[in-house]
C-alpha cells in the first residue's frame, strides 16, 4: 500500500468556527460569483461580506423565532439559500434543506415530518406554498428571498439582513454568542425517495466537520480555486463538498444558472473544480470524443497526441494541457479537477478525461455519512474504486460470499446520529458496534480500495445461487454509443426461470447516424440486439441479457440525475 502523506487541514470544532476562521484567513477572497439577472456578468461576493450577512440574518431570525426552530429552505441554488444554511446552522436552530422539485404533496409531507415552523422560499415557490398552506400549520413564520406586492403576513429576505445589521450595529450578540453543541442534531436531510420511503436523517456539526478535513486532506484544494455549482444545494454532496468545503478552504462558488447554461457558464466562470454526477460526466466524455471522431484528420491527430503525451509523462513531462488546448479551452481553460459521485462511473470514461490532462476522480458517500465515506486523492486512485477509506473512518465487508463481496459497512465521526423519529430504522441502519450498514455491495483490494459492486437489493439472484449486479452489466452497455441510458433487471418468465433483461434509452443521434434519418423501430431494436450481443460475449453464461426492451423514453430520475429503479 502506498504511504503518501495527507494534506494539512486546519481542526475546527464547528461551523460557526469554520466560518470565523475562513472569515480572518480570507476575508477578501471572493466566496460567491452570483448574477444579479439571467445572462448577466458573474458579481463578486467576499468571504467576510458572506460572514457578516450570515451574522444579520441569524440575528434577526432570533428575534422572530424562538431559538432552536426548524428552519425549512425550499429555494433553487442562489445566494440567498448559502446564507439561509449557515444563519440557521450556526445558532438558530436546525437547517432542513428540501428538493425543490418534489411533488407538493411531498414537500408538505416532509415539513410536517421535519415539525418546521419556519419557512425560507423563493419567489419561484410562491404558487407551490399558497397551494400547501393549509397542510403545513405548524409553519409560523414565512421568509421569502425576493419581495412579492400584497403579502402582508411574509417577511421578506432583504428587510430581515437591514434588520440584523442594525441589532448588530447596536450590540445584539444573541446569535453570535448562542450556545452551539457540535453533537446535537442541527442538520435534518431528507433521503431520496417517495414520502413513505424518505428517511430524515440527522446530522451535526460534528459530522459535517469530520467530513471537511477528512476529504481536505485527501484532496487539495486552496483559495486559487473557483468552483462551479451545478448540482441541486439541497443534496448533502454538494453541499458539504461543493459549499461548504469551499468556505472551509478560501476557495470560489460561481452558481450555475441551470443545467441548459452549463456550457455558458464554464466559460464565464472559468471553474478549476467541478462536481458532477455521472450522467454529466458522460455528456462530457461524449461530447469530446464524437467531435474528435467527426473527422478521421482530427481523429488521428488526436490518437498521436495520445501517444506522445503518455510517453512525454513517462519522462516526467506534462504537455497534455498544451497538446489537448482546444478541449481545455471548451471547458474555460482552467478546469483541473473533476470529481464524479452519486453513482459509479464506468473506468474507461475516468481514464480517458485524465489522458488529456483533467484529474477525473469518483468518491463513495451517503446522506447518512455527511455524506463522503471514501474517496480517491489526486495522488493516489483507482479508476475501478470508490475510494480510500477517509481518516478516521473504517469500512469493513461483513456477510461475503465465497468471492469475498459482501455488505460493506462503516464506522467514524461522519455517521449520523440516526433517523428522526425513527428508532427501528435506525436500529436496523447502526449495529450494535456502531457500524453503518449502508446497503451497498462490494470487497476491499489489497491496496484498501473499497471497490463496489452493486446495491444490496438490486442483485438479481440466479436459480443457481450466483449473484447477478446489474450495475456492472449497465456499465458495460454504456459504452455503446447508441446507448444513452440502460437498466438491468431479472425478470420471471412462465417456467420461473430468470431472464436478464435490458431495457434501453437509445442515443438517436448516433443511431440515425448509423441507421439513417428515420430508422424504423425494427431497425432500432436489431441495432440494439447487435450491442447487446457485444456485451454477452464479456460476461459469463449466467449474467448474459436474454431480453432487451427498446425504450422510447429517458427514463425517470431523481432530482440528482440517478435513474429510478422500481422495486416490487
Amino acid at each position: 500500500m502506498k504511504n503518501i502523506p495527507l494534506y494539512e487541514v486546519r481542526k475546527i470544532k464547528d461551523l460557526r468556527d469554520m466560518l470565523r476562521q475562513s472569515t480572518a484567513l480570507y476575508g477578501e477572497r471572493t466566496a460567491f460569483m452570483v448574477k444579479k439577472e439571467r445572462g448577466g456578468p458573474y458579481v463578486h461576493i467576499t468571504v467576510k461580506e458572506y460572514s457578516d450577512d450570515v451574522n444579520a440574518l441569524g440575528t434577526a431570525l432570533l428575534h422572530h423565532a424562538s431559538r432552536g426552530s426548524r428552519v425549512a429552505i425550499l429555494a433553487e441554488t442562489r445566494y440567498e439559500w448559502y446564507v439561509s444554511y449557515l444563519a440557521v446552522a450556526n445558532g438558530t436552530g436546525v437547517v432542513v434543506p428540501l428538493d425543490k422539485d418534489l411533488p407538493k404533496q411531498e414537500i408538505a409531507s416532509m415539513i410536517e415530518r421535519a415539525e418546521v415552523n419556519v419557512l425560507i422560499y423563493s419567489s419561484s415557490k410562491q404558487q407551490l406554498v399558497d397551494d400547501i398552506i393549509g397542510d403545513i400549520p405548524g409553519v409560523k413564520i414565512f421568509i421569502c428571498m425576493d419581495r412579492l406586492p400584497g403579502r402582508e403576513n411574509v417577511l421578506y429576505f432583504g428587510d430581515l439582513l437591514e434588520e440584523g445589521r442594525r441589532l448588530l450595529a447596536e450590540g445584539d450578540r444573541t446569535f453570535l454568542d448562542a450556545p452551539l453543541d457540535p453533537e446535537a442534531m442541527s442538520i435534518l436531510l431528507f433521503t431520496s425517495g417517495t414520502t413513505d420511503e424518505a428517511k430524515a436523517v440527522m446530522l451535526s456539526h460534528r459530522n459535517i466537520c469530520a467530513n471537511l478535513e477528512g476529504m481536505c486532506s485527501m484532496i487539495y484544494t486552496g483559495p486559487e480555486d473557483v468552483f462551479l455549482s451545478v448540482l441541486p444545494l439541497h443534496h448533502t454532496y454538494e453541499c458539504t463538498c461543493g459549499f461548504l468545503c469551499e468556505i472551509y478552504r478560501g476557495s470560489a462558488i460561481a452558481v450555475c444558472e441551470g443545467l441548459l447554461h452549463i456550457l455558458q457558464n464554464i466559460k464565464e466562470a472559468r471553474p478549476t473544480i467541478m462536481l458532477v454526477v455521472p450522467l454529466m460526466l458522460e455528456m462530457f466524455h461524449r461530447g469530446i470524443m464524437k467531435k474528435v471522431k467527426a473527422d478521421k484528420k482530427l481523429a488521428r491527430k488526436f490518437a498521436l497526441g495520445l501517444k506522445l503525451s503518455k510517453l512525454l509523462l513517462k519522462f516526467g513531462l506534462d504537455l497534455r494541457r498544451k497538446i489537448f488546448a482546444p478541449v481545455h479551452e471548451n471547458f474555460g481553460g482552467r478546469l483541473r479537477m473533476l470529481i464524479s459521485g452519486g453513482a459509479p462511473v464506468d473506468p474507461q470514461i475516468l481514464s480517458d478525461m485524465q489522458d488529456l490532462g483533467i484529474a477525473c476522480l469518483q468518491g463513495y458517500g451517503l446522506t447518512e455519512c455527511a455524506p463522503i465515506l471514501a474517496l480517491n486523492r489526486d495522488v493516489d486512485f483507482n479508476n475501478r474504486a470508490a475510494g480510500l477509506p477517509l481518516p478516521g473512518v473504517e469500512i469493513k465487508i461483513v456477510d461475503q460470499d465465497e468471492n469475498g463481496i459482501g455488505e460493506i459497512v462503516a464506522r467514524g465521526p461522519n455517521i449520523m446520529l440516526g433517523y428522526y423519529k425513527n428508532p427501528e430504522a435506525t436500529a436496523e441502519a447502526i449495529d450494535a458496534e456502531g457500524y453503518f450498514h449502508t446497503g451497498d455491495l462490494g470487497y476491499i483490494d489489497e491496496n484498501g480500495f473499497c471497490i463496489i459492486t452493486g446495491r444490496k437489493k438490486n442483485v438479481i439472484i440466479s436459480k443457481n445461487g450466483k449473484n447477478i449486479f446489474p450495475e456492472e452489466i449497465e456499465a458495460l452497455l454504456s459504452r455503446s454509443p447508441y446507448v444513452a441510458e440502460s437498466l438491468v433487471s431479472g425478470e420471471v418468465d412462465q417456467r420461473g426461470d430468470i431472464v436478464i433483461t435490458a431495457a434501453i434509452f437509445p442515443d438517436m443521434e448516433n443511431v440515425k447516424e448509423k441507421l439513417g434519418p428515420d430508422p424504423d423501430r425494427e431497425a432500432v431494436q436489431a441495432l440494439l440486439e447487435e450491442e447487446v450481443q457485444k456485451v454477452n460475449e464479456q460476461l459469463v453464461s449466467y449474467k448474459r441479457i436474454r431480453r432487451v426492451i427498446y425504450r422510447e423514453t429517458e427514463f425517470e430520475k431523481t432530482t440528482s440525475r440517478k435513474i429510478r429503479r422500481q422495486y416490487k
